[in-house]
């Protein structure tokens, strides 16, 4: 804040206070010395009616409003700001999202729909992290997440301070600590047993409490309250302690946190033992200073494990200097004012073009256009639903209305340039192959093509880097062999391979054809993450798609064609959809329109249990969550992807995308993949019981009248790109008979009437 307050003015507009019943509504200014902030705090009168409220701060804002030159940034931090501050004129409006307010204790009832209103308002939104950004990228278009950084060299000094505040330097060590707000969002249970676990230990609790009453806080001798303290004072405390604690509750309010303290702490030097937050785990848990536990027992040994290593400065400082090297605010606010600059001079292009529209425009709750009858609606804008969208238009002239809930086109192939300028794939990488001349020649009507050959290594055994799928290269490598030929490399697996009677599962695959100690190294971690599950209880044909080569080509696919769109998928995806009888809502759900559209037909891309209310029950999936990072080096990786099939690891590979677009840049972005029980559905789960439970949600599919389930998630089966572009055609190609057939009779049948 400081630096932005030095390039612009700033003022921050707190939350009402509220005095005597007869006071007079004003404004309290308070003006930072170093940064220039000003900061305004309205006063109004005890019991002021809420509609009463909201006229007063309007007014009082107005008066502020009317002394500024210049053009204005509305920066939220709340909903709750927006019914007084809706009306005020900005070139930019943005929504930085820093927790899932709608999930604290007390939050008001209007705060989940006022949110809605500020995502359709702001122009760019910020979260505080990768979990919150995560539930929210589908609510806007135009979304980036900034986890926590931190102000380095501030905490920094608490490994260098000797003089502690008098309030904590009469406590016995060792010392364990937590500053913060003390809240619903502090496992008070946890913090129990662990004072009552260690009871030589001191442990230190500074903040405020709120929300919850102070006689609901565990007493121990032990436990110290030392309440809220200044942030220039965190530094001489944090001095104070061995280890630093974060007893986060694992519960609703906790679910999208990112705690910025997480950083301030390692930056202090202090060890950090925490529950398992998912962005805390995310970001450092492969940190030797970073312990995550779950319950009291793992907690209290974590504890153990931290004090034991603060007493040794070595390389496990060195790690935690090495990632904090590029958490500073500096780097936070050049990104986010570029971001501000790109919506400025979007919104500045936009007011130019006086109102025209685009037929990707940002999406709209309740547009004109559902006034309108429609051949079709199409729901899902992935590569399934606008194929059939754009063969319906541009080959039988029918108008149609497709729908998606997020706020993009493209489904998971979606890409985007990031803050650097490098395009990156929002959901992992996508890389297209097929051996269709169909499918290839379709496609190319709307982009040009880069050739690329997806090459991906495994990283096992502590570090090395091989060629997967296996070949050649890949035994010589990891045995220290002289493989030469195909015959070779043939007969040396056929000597590792263990017979299996039947085989039945993806380890019976793997185990029959390469035997168990390849199966162990590459297939089952990997798997065991991928799916949570052991591959003995997976269906054949997941290991199946991965063949094992015996010669020298480390090509992860083999098709004809492997092409990249030179452009990006969404620029093809917008060439595709650019006709003239689509219309297309974004950030809209299918039951937002239903009832409301009048359409003929339906094409329905999404999962087929949940078109059918679940009636049998939910139909299992496997989801993904991503990790981006953009990198201050040219490259960060030999290839495309690594994977990591070592189950130890958290994520299952690493890709960066300059390999597959042939950008050069200074600077590279990388994804890490986490795969996850819950979250958006990706991979349908492989076993006889969900195909079984599949074919009772695809006969109702079959009955179902005048509706066209297409695509993976409608159909309950794992396809390529290509594969859903091929049965897109194949479905346009029946709807188009159909048709073709309809006209005959209707012609036949005129004539029948004219000749009697």
């Amino acid at each position: 804040m400081t630096r932005f307050a030095r390039e612009r003015r700033v003022i921050v507009w707190e939350e009402a206070v509220f005095e005597a019943s007869d006071a007079t509504p004003r404004l309290d200014m308070n003006v930072d010395g170093e940064s220039g902030v000003v900061v305004l705090t309205p006063v109004l009168p005890e019991g002021t009616p809420a509609e009463r409220q909201e006229e007063i701060l309007r007014g009082l804002l107005d008066t502020v409003i009317a002394a500024v030159e210049g053009d204005i940034v509305r920066w939220y931090y709340t909903p709750m700001m927006l019914p007084f501050s809706r009306h005020i004129e900005a070139v930019c409006t943005v929504y930085d999202c820093m927790d899932e307010l709608a999930n604290f204790k007390f939050a008001p009832p209007e705060l989940t729909l006022l949110e809605r209103e500020l995502m359709g308002l702001a122009d760019v939104v910020f979260t505080g992290g990768y979990s919150l950004w995560e539930a929210k990228r589908d609510r806007h278009p135009n979304i980036h997440p900034f986890p926590s950084s931190v102000d380095r060299g501030h905490f920094a000094k608490a490994r260098s301070l000797r003089t502690e505040p008098d309030d904590q330097a009469v406590l016995p060590w060792p010392r364990l600590g937590f500053y913060g707000v003390v809240d619903e969002r502090m496992d008070l249970d946890l913090l129990a047993a662990l004072a009552d676990a260690r009871p030589e230990w001191s442990v230190v609790i500074l903040g405020p409490v709120v929300k919850i009453d102070p006689k609901d806080l565990p007493r121990r001798p032990n436990l110290h309250y030392l309440g809220g303290k200044d942030y220039e004072d965190l530094p001489r405390y944090l001095a104070g302690w061995d280890v630093a604690l974060m007893p986060f509750a694992i519960n609703e309010s906790t679910r999208f946190i990112s705690p910025t303290k997480t950083p301030e702490y390692l930056a202090g030097g202090r060890p950090v033992v925490s529950t398992p937050i998912v962005d805390v785990a995310r970001h450092y848990g492969e940190l030797e200073a970073v312990k995550i536990a779950a319950d009291p027992e793992a907690f209290v040994s974590a504890c153990d494990q931290a004090l034991a290593l603060s007493r040794i400065r070595g390389d496990w400082l060195k790690a935690v200097d090495a990632t904090l090297a590029a958490l500073s605010w500096d780097e936070t606010f050049a990104r986010m004012s570029l971001e501000i600059a790109r919506a400025v001079a979007k919104r500045a292009k936009a007011s130019v073009a006086a109102g025209a529209t685009s037929v990707l425009a940002s999406p709209v709750i309740r547009p004109a256009s559902r006034s309108r009858t429609f051949d079709y609606l199409i729901v899902g804008a992935g590569f399934a639903g606008s194929v059939l969208a754009e063969r319906l238009s541009s080959q039988l002239g029918k108008k149609v209305l497709l729908v998606d809930r997020r706020s993009h086109v493209g489904g998971n192939a979606y890409d985007e340039k990031d803050a650097a300028g490098v395009l990156m794939h929002r959901y992992g990488p996508h890389i297209f192959h097929t051996n269709s001349d169909e499918v290839a020649g379709y496609l190319s009507q709307f982009t040009r093509w880069r050739p690329y050959e997806h090459r991906v290594l495994a990283c096992v055994k502590g570090g090395l880097h091989v060629p997967i799928p296996i070949n050649r290269t890949t035994l010589n490598t990891l045995y220290g062999l002289d493989l030469r030929t195909d015959e070779e490399a043939a007969a040396y697996l056929a000597s590792r391979a263990e017979p299996v009677e039947r085989v039945k599962t993806s380890e019976d695959v793997v185990v029959s054809a390469v035997g168990r100690e390849l199966y162990e190294t590459f297939f089952r971690g990997y798997t065991r993450k991928q799916w949570g599950m052991d591959p003995s209880e997976l269906d054949k044909s997941v290991t199946a798609r991965v063949p094992t080569r015996t010669n020298l080509d480390d090509r992860y696919f083999t098709d004809k064609f492997q092409n990249m769109p030179a452009d990006g998928y969404t620029r093809m995806f917008e060439n595709m959809l650019d006709q003239p009888g689509i219309t297309i809502e974004l950030g809209v759900d299918f039951e937002d329109v239903r009832e409301e559209v009048d359409y003929d037909r339906l094409i329905f891309t999404g999962p087929v249990d949940e078109y059918f209310d679940f009636r049998f029950g939910k139909l299992p999936y496997r989801s993904l969550s991503f990790r981006h990072e953009t990198l201050d080096q040219e490259w960060f990786q030999p290839v495309g992807t690594v994977n990591y099939p070592e189950e130890g690891t958290p994520y299952t590979r690493i890709s960066e995308y300059k390999h597959m677009t042939g950008q050069a840049s200074r600077k590279t972005t990388i994804t890490y993949e986490y795969p996850r029980a819950d979250g958006d559905p990706y991979y349908p789960v492989p076993r006889p019981e969900n195909q079984a439970l599949y074919k009772k949600y695809e006969a109702l599919a079959l009955e179902t009248q005048d509706v066209h389930f297409v695509g993976r998630l409608a159909t309950y089966r794992y396809y390529n790109m290509d594969q859903v572009v091929g049965q897109a055609l194949a479905t346009f190609r029946r709807i188009a008979e159909r048709e073709g057939r309809a006209v005959i009779a209707a012609q036949a049948a005129a004539r029948a009437v004219a000749a009697n």
